[in-house]
């Protein structure tokens, strides 16, 4: 009895499937791919044979090890995945990735590298990864990725050897911005600043900040305020929220010399250092200027017409997914950089004569 119980309990085998159809092992395996010289009369045969022994298909797993793929190309996000979620400029990449993964039938894992127990990703079963605004703390997995050959694709990063680049022009479009600003006359300017490295607490920008910086992306922008405005300060925020951005802003602002103008590092930070103006009763643009960056377009903005630099996200998701799936398919794609556009609005104006006063 324990014998026989076993042997129905055995998941059924495809050539059991084939015998049972009357059938070869190769025709049954066709009939479930869809993908070969098998009449219609035959594969309605092998279906009832498989549903009679209760055959699901091929494991996916034996088919990807006689393949050498796994069909998934995985994707690394610094960050919660919550966060990620919330942030209009990741759900764009995602979507472009995912646009042109889908088409090529790939499909995608997202991987958290915020520390904590979690599937590696120098071990992840895929087979190419896409990372996502990560930052030098990933050196050594990428290292480890690139010695299996796995192919790696990097949006917003420091050029790394083996690795496909796509590029922002994080630097010269906050420069675009800052010079903005000056053209307004603002001489009091302070940044509202993305995380530095994975530490989420918020502080003050740290004069060393160039050589504590792990982020590309936040660097580069930083980079690019300093260009215009050699001597600016600042806090650095938690993440990219509004609540965040408010939290930072009435740090900022509650200061004994607060600036006529902000410069936030994302559109989310940018609402948020907008909405503790407002609980301060500081008027914007009348009193106080506020730039973002992402040209993200979000309902918590109401009337306001951010000024900011529109980034191409859906296009750079797409790009690195194309890159991705071409380099899984052998192919040598080239690195692309992409451009932001200075978008004026109404959350600036000239910087107020005499020096702005608090209301109430």
């Amino acid at each position: 009895m324990d014998g026989e119980a076993s042997a129905t309990t055995q998941r059924p085998t495809l050539a059991a499937v084939a015998a049972l159809a009357g059938v070869s092992g190769s025709t049954a395996s066709l009939a479930f791919s869809g993908a070969g010289p098998v009449s219609d009369s035959t594969r309605a045969k092998v279906l009832t044979a498989a549903q009679t022994l209760g055959y699901a298909g091929p494991d996916p797993r034996a088919q990807s090890l006689r393949r050498g793929r796994s069909g998934i190309i995985g994707i690394v996000i610094e960050e919660r995945l919550q966060d990620a979620f919330r942030d209009p400029m990741s759900l764009a990449m995602l979507d472009g990735i995912a646009d042109e993964t889908g088409n090529a039938g790939a499909g995608l894992l997202l991987l958290s590298d915020i520390g904590g127990p979690q599937l590696d990703i120098r071990s992840a079963p895929m087979d190419a990864v896409i990372l996502v605004g990560c930052s030098t703390r990933l050196d050594e997995s990428v290292a480890v990725l690139r010695q299996r050959g796995m192919p790696v694709v990097a949006i917003e990063a420091d050029d790394m050897p083996g690795v496909l680049s796509i590029s922002l022009d994080n630097r010269d479009a906050t420069a675009r911005l800052a010079r903005h600003l000056l053209d307004l006359g603002h001489e009091s300017v302070a940044v509202v600043a993305l995380p530095l490295d994975a530490a989420k607490e918020q502080q003050r920008l740290p004069a060393n900040w160039d050589e504590l910086a792990t982020s590309h992306t936040t660097r580069d922008r930083l980079r690019g305020l300093r260009d215009v405005y050699p001597g600016f300060g600042g806090i650095v925020a938690t993440r990219s929220s509004i609540d965040a951005g408010r939290a930072a802003g009435l740090e900022l602002l509650e200061g004994a010399d607060p600036p006529t103008a902000v410069v936030a590092q994302s559109d989310l930070l940018a609402m948020g250092v907008i909405r503790a103006a407002e609980s301060l009763g500081i008027r914007v643009p009348e009193e106080l200027s506020v730039v973002g960056f992402d040209g993200a377009q979000v309902d918590a903005m109401g009337s306001y017409d951010l000024t900011t630099v529109i980034q191409p996200a859906v296009e750079k998701g797409r790009a690195a997914g194309r890159a991705a799936v071409e380099l899984v398919e052998g192919g040598s794609p080239t690195p692309m950089a992409f451009t932001s556009e200075l978008h004026i609005g109404t959350t600036t104006a000239a910087r107020s004569q005499p020096e702005r006063s608090r209301a109430g």
